[in-house]
This record gives C-alpha cells, structure tokens and sequence, in this order.
C-alpha cells in the first residue's frame, strides 16, 4: 500500500468506505472511546474540525474497545453518545481493532508508518492521533496526552 487512500473502512452506518473518498485533504486519524479519561477530546476534534474543515481537513474517528473495554457499545450507542454530548459531526467508522492480529489493515500501515516512543508500533491508549497530508502520507504521530489544540499548529501547516 502507498498511502491512507489505498484502504477502505466500514462507517457506523454499515457502508463501506473507500478512504480514497478524502483524496487531497489533510486527514486527522484517531481511534476513540466514549469512556475513557480522553473522552472530552472528541470536544477539541469537533471544534478542529468545525474550523479547519473549509480549508480541507477531515478528522476520521474509529472507536477501539481494546483499552480497558472503553468502547462497550454497538454503532447506535456509539453515534448517539458522540452526537449527544459532544455534537460529532465528523465522520465516524465501525468499531475495530488497532492492535495484534485483528488489527485493521489501515491501522497496521498508520503504525508502520509512524512509529511510537522508542520506535515501537503498538497503539498504547485511545485516542493516538496520526496526521496525514494531502498526499495520503503519514507525517506525524501524537500520543493521547496531546491535544487537539496542541497539536493544531501542526495541523494548520499542512492546510
């Protein structure tokens, strides 16, 4: 594979997604929970998103119950908690996994492609965020102690 938009993801809806849909716009790549210490995060991601959407960045959002059983709910609950509390708007995809060896493909190239502290792959928690430019390429990895408005310089760069 050569870049984000050779995969595709299943939305929360059932529809399968090419990720070649984003073609040419900056991506914002997160796996989320809606009961984890990270949550209030979706809020500063929709703010991210909400302003910088215009100027071509999409934020994905894939919820991962593979830390601490901090995704327990189906699609409905996930989409309902997310528009319900912190106004989602951006897109939402199909709970997966992010690590071993049902871990979705996208994520397998994102960790390849960007590896963590001390060169590891391995997601350690929610909320890990890659950064993807316009290209499709990976260029930046941020832990999930960097917030959206932290890392929105970095961002803004590739806008």
């Amino acid at each position: 594979m050569a870049s984000v938009y050779d995969f595709s993801a299943e939305s929360l809806d059932g529809t399968e997604v090419p990720l070649g849909t984003y073609h040419g716009k900056v991506l914002l790549i997160v796996n989320v929970a809606s009961q984890c210490g990270f949550t209030p995060q979706y809020a500063g991601l929709e703010s991210l998103y909400r302003r910088l959407a215009p100027e071509g960045l999409a934020v994905l959002g894939f919820p991962c119950d593979q830390f601490g059983h901090q995704e327990p709910g189906d699609s409905a609950a996930i989409r309902e908690f997310c528009s319900l509390n912190y106004g989602v708007s951006f897109p939402l995809f199909a709970k997966i996994e992010v690590n071993g060896d049902r871990a979705h493909p996208l994520y397998r190239y994102l960790k390849h492609a960007a590896r963590g502290i001390l060169g590891t792959e391995r997601i350690k928690w929610n909320f890990t965020k890659f950064l993807v430019d316009r290209a499709g390429q990976v260029v930046s990895r941020f832990s999930p102690a960097d917030t959206p408005a932290s890392i929105e310089n970095d961002v803004a760069a590739l806008l």
